[in-house]
């Protein structure tokens, strides 16, 4: 399924937003990724961008895609029923319906309403503190995921979760942390539907609670290494004025979670930074090398390429406030579908292009730009 890499390419990251039911336009991302012959060997995620990422992490690569699908197939699995007609008020109700009876019954192999409310349990338990059980997600992960090859670190694996005394984001990571279904329960912990999960006798909620998507830890991580990214997101941050109620609850739900792209976006900036102080640092005087305090911003400085490789969810008319928890099949596979889509576009004939590092440079690509240019080349227009 992968190509073999050559010493100049760029180390492949996949990094995952949070974001429920949409989880499923990221598998068919990582599909299109694999149909042109690019495969990530690091994974970063979040809450449901931290399941995809322990699928693919904890599986060898032709056994990835059977396993993803595995689990979508199974969360899918409450509701199989198709749309009755295609307009965009019976599906925008029928998305409800889903929606409704999901909040009602649970996501099969994923979680499951409690017995009574959490009042009825005693304070400081997980069951006081949430209204569903993720014992069923538990199983999901012991079943499709092998955290002995993760373990191996074959596939580097950083998952993201917040402690809630602290409030501080953490980042765990296969490279110097055994990460089992805990770690993964953790990081898609997100209150108050589910419960808090326990590590090194830490509480620990939806690392989305404070930073949706993890770039900025996957660049300060390798301060060295050349990167192709490829950055999945779920929530758009930039969409039309709301026209009513649910349209508000809705775009409220973009802007909060897209938003936190916001700290990687300073993170690229950074790096820009950085790149432009070793270059100037190597214009300065060779009687200055020695400085102690240039040797401090030479060690604060770094000169490995970066590429971002964008690629966004455009949300359908007829989906709204519920999207991230409207499991119905029709919606996941038109979700999958969207993915693949998206990343045959980007990708497209520029595998050999996003594959050439170059020393010292920030690239960011819009997957939408590059559809856009794209298009124009195909009619003729030069622009």
């Amino acid at each position: 399924m992968a190509a073999s890499k050559t010493q100049a390419e760029p180390r492949q990251v996949l990094v995952l937003q949070g974001g429920g039911a949409l989880g499923a336009y990221q598998v068919g991302v990582y599909e299109g990724l694999c149909e042109k012959t690019l495969s990530p060997d690091w994974v970063a995620g979040i809450s449901i961008g931290a399941v995809n990422a322990a699928i693919i992490a904890g599986n060898p690569p032709e056994r990835r895609l059977e396993r993803l699908r595995a689990f979508w197939e199974r969360t899918s699995s409450a509701a199989t029923a198709l749309p009755l007609t295609a307009d965009g008020r019976s599906r925008s109700l029928f998305n409800e319906m889903s929606a409704a009876w999901i909040a009602t019954i649970g996501v099969p192999g994923f979680f499951r309403p409690r017995f009574g409310t959490p009042i009825s349990y005693p304070d400081g338990s997980p069951e006081a503190l949430s209204f569903y059980d993720t014992c069923p997600l538990r199983q999901t992960l012991e079943e499709l995921v092998d955290f002995d090859l993760i373990r191996s670190r074959k596939v580097r694996l950083s998952i993201g979760a917040v402690n809630i005394e602290t409030g501080h984001l953490r980042f765990f990571d296969n490279r110097h942390d055994e990460i089992g279904p805990d770690h993964i329960l953790a990081s898609g912990a997100l209150p108050p539907g589910l419960p808090p999960i326990k590590i090194e006798n830490q509480w620990w909620w939806d690392g989305g609670l404070v930073s949706n998507t993890p770039l900025d830890y996957v660049l300060e991580s390798a301060p060295e290494e050349d990167l192709l990214v490829f950055q999945v997101d779920l929530f758009n941050s930039a969409g039309e004025m709301p026209r009513n109620i649910l349209e508000a609850a809705e775009r409220e739900k973009e802007i909060r979670f897209a938003s936190r792209r916001r700290g990687a976006e300073r993170a690229l900036q950074l790096h820009e930074a950085k790149v432009a102080l070793r270059r100037l640092i190597a214009k300065l005087p060779a009687d200055l090398a020695d400085d102690p305090e240039i040797e401090v911003l030479q060690a604060f400085s770094r000169e490995n390429a970066v590429t971002v490789v964008q690629l966004i969810y455009e949300s359908r008319v007829w989906e709204s406030n519920s999207k991230d928890y409207e499991f119905s099949r029709a919606t996941m596979l038109e979700h999958w579908s969207a993915g693949l889509a998206d990343a045959a576009r980007t990708v497209a004939d520029r595998r050999s292009q996003l594959l050439k590092a170059r020393r010292g440079a920030t690239t960011v690509l819009d997957s939408r730009i590059l559809d856009r240019q794209a298009h124009a080349k195909s009619h003729g227009d030069p622009s």
